[in-house]
């Protein structure tokens, strides 16, 4: 390459490096917004747009609120939303639980002027699309929950639709011009489709004793049982759910149990209350004889008696018999295993709630945590640091490949909770630490030069502060996995913008969407970067 390295990669670096977060949020409605601007901008050139007398934009006419109407829906947002576009072009309907080629009957519901599109609710196919099968749909409640968003589509197309809603993530929130970020890989496929989560917090929004007058004029109470699942689409309301078929085995039993309670206690309750299942694993080894051991689990590790709901799932795995149960106490442990690294956790506390695809996932990441030919190295990676390491997750599972691994985190219970987990998985090699956010990086031991950073901020991203820290820091490769892939586009592009002053800026190596969560318009994503340098001259 020669000439200008700014000219070639689209400006100075520098430009687009400020962190805005009031711009680039990676909320709903910002993702939504973007692909609305976009189905109007290719449909719709400026030229065609009408004007009024004073040269402004005319407001489309729109049909009253709460009418029906029909639409042919155009596009499919990254929020897992169809989009179908106004007789004028100049409008977009939000219409959910439709893909590309539906024509269908819907209700309006809310405009947004100022936003160029209107929210609506799916009422029915008229003349479905050519990648619709309703076939596929598993649920009863799905076109009315919010939960899912795909189920009408086939496997293969939502995964080929996630992979544009990486692809949308860069191109919309990063700002970063097309040559620097690579070409986004085929999205990992779940294992399951269905039957995979390993957590469900389904709620109602208010106790079951009310106080009524009766005939003579005296206050009783009355009883009533209130909706317990999830919301319906485009309402506040609590939709009743009495079965997720996303759930796995074992906590779709702990739903049944759990409404049974509720329900039969329901006069306990003053106020609304989010209900927890989360499933838990033991693992039962087996003698010579093939008959059970005394030791309940691999490595003495149980989930806390008295906090589930009694429902128990047995499976014969060969050596040892799995033991699955539901447990309902946030504060009660639960555990996990990922291949046969073991996980203790708090049930309530964060960890990946699709266990079927973790094993393939984390292989992923170990086979991509050093660069290629890293042994040849005269400075070889050697060291693993853990950002936001949690129940260590990511630390435990790489640590094998490093002389040394650290993880790091603001929480104390998670970190508490990681440093049994090493224990449990023999692992003297791997130390965790609680740590201020503010001063993350402060003593880490390891040399920049040879340390992996692997980072899994929540979906609202890096702080401004710490991917400054991260800068500074200047970690020799970086593994960024994130549950929101436009706040990680906008992210890894400070990364890539770099910090002229402190002479590093970062590289994108590659680019992957993991579907942790089919039948959903959810995507996880994975980006690996390379520190370099800024050019030290006008040409190379």
């Amino acid at each position: 390459m020669s000439g200008n390295p700014r000219k070639q990669f689209g400006g100075n670096f520098r430009k687009k490096a400020k962190f805005d977060k009031k711009k680039k949020s990676g909320e709903h409605d910002e993702v939504l917004l973007a692909d609305v601007n976009d189905l109007i901008k290719r449909n719709r050139p400026e030229e065609d747009q009408t004007s009024d007398e004073n040269g402004t934009p005319a407001s489309p006419t729109l049909p009253e609120t709460f009418t029906e109407i029909e639409l042919t829906v155009s596009d499919l947002s990254s929020t897992g939303d169809g989009l179908a576009l106004s007789e004028n072009k100049d409008h977009v309907y939000v219409v959910p639980f439709t893909v590309p080629g539906d024509k269908v009957r819907v209700k309006v519901i809310r405009h947004c002027p100022a936003q160029s599109y209107t929210i609506t609710d799916f009422l029915s196919v008229i003349e479905p699309g050519p990648k619709r099968n309703d076939s596929l749909i598993k649920c009863q409640y799905f076109t009315k929950c919010s939960g899912c968003q795909l189920q009408m589509m086939s496997y293969e197309d939502q995964l080929a639709h996630k992979r544009r809603i990486v692809e949308k993530a860069y191109a919309n929130f990063s700002g970063l011009v097309p040559e620097l970020v690579p070409a986004v890989g085929d999205t990992f496929p779940s294992p399951m489709q269905y039957g995979y989560r390993t957590k469900l917090t389904p709620h109602f929004a208010h106790g079951g004793a009310k106080k009524k007058a009766n005939a003579d004029g005296q206050e009783a109470q009355e009883v009533q049982v209130p909706p317990i699942g999830f919301c319906y689409k485009n309402r506040r309301a609590d939709m009743d759910i009495e079965d997720c078929p996303l759930g796995t085995d074992i906590v779709r039993r702990g739903l049944k149990s759990e409404r049974k309670r509720v329900t039969e206690n329901i006069r306990s309750y003053k106020k609304g209350a989010t209900l927890l299942m989360r499933e838990s694993t033991s693992r039962i080894m087996k003698d010579a004889s093939g008959a059970e051991t005394e030791e309940k689990d691999l490595n003495g590790l149980t989930s806390t008696s008295g906090a589930d709901t009694g429902d128990v799932i047995r499976t014969d795995r060969g050596a040892y018999i799995e033991e699955k149960r539901c447990i309902t106490d946030n504060n009660a442990t639960t555990v996990e295993y990922v291949d046969d690294y073991i996980f203790s956790n708090k049930a309530g506390a964060f960890f990946q709630n699709n266990n079927s695809i973790l094993s393939g996932f984390t292989e992923f990441i170990r086979s991509h945590a050093l660069p290629p030919n890293n042994d040849q190295d005269p400075t070889p990676i050697k060291y693993l640091l853990d950002a936001y390491s949690g129940s260590g997750l990511f630390t435990i599972t790489l640590s094998t490949i490093f002389k040394s691994s650290l993880g790091v985190d603001v929480a104390g219970d998670s970190i508490v909770s990681a440093r049994e987990n090493a224990k449990a998985n023999n692992l003297p090699n791997t130390g965790f630490a609680a740590a201020d956010a503010a001063v993350l990086f402060k003593d880490v031991p390891y040399p920049p030069d040879q340390t992996l950073l692997v980072i899994d901020p929540p979906r609202k991203g890096c702080s401004e502060d710490f991917l400054q820290q991260l800068l500074t820091f200047k970690p020799r490769r970086v593994v960024y996995v994130s549950c929101n892939v436009h706040t990680q586009a906008r992210d890894v592009a400070v990364m890539v913008q770099g910090d002229e002053k402190q002479d590093v800026r970062y590289e994108i190596e590659s680019i992957r969407g993991f579907d942790f969560f089919p039948q959903t318009g959810h995507v996880e994503g994975v980006a690996i970067l390379n520190r370099t340098s800024f050019p030290k001259s006008e040409s190379l």
